[in-house]
């Protein structure tokens, strides 16, 4: 067969891409080899974090600035994630109804 006629892909596609294998992941913030940089503005604020950061097993490079705007951010989206909301089933048709009445849903309250 002529190489003109060809449709297929000329080189095979990598296996690891297929697999589901992710290689552009990002790596977490507050690991050992991705501390959190964080600004505070005194020695005594910075044992306060340090006690924080140990509570949460997170690590960080905590610099000491008098002059610059203390700079927790990071430190406060780690600790404030937030919940998934989880709303009870509705019943089936063909499922005992929730009002107690013995009856299926399809009958009592639906």
């Amino acid at each position: 067969m002529s190489k003109f006629f060809f449709k297929g892909r000329i080189e095979k596609k990598p296996k690891h891409e297929s697999f589901g294998y992710n290689t552009k992941r990002a790596a977490k913030l507050g690991t050992e080899a991705n501390p959190l940089p964080l600004t505070v503005a005194s020695n005594e604020r910075k044992a306060e974090v340090e006690a924080i950061l140990a509570e949460n097993q997170l690590f960080a490079t905590i610099t000491v600035n008098v002059e610059a705007q203390e700079d927790l951010v990071e430190l406060d989206t780690i600790l404030n994630k937030p919940t998934t909301t989880v709303f009870e089933k509705t019943p089936n048709r063909n499922d005992p109804c929730s009002c107690g009445s013995g009856k299926k849903y399809k009958k009592c309250c639906g």
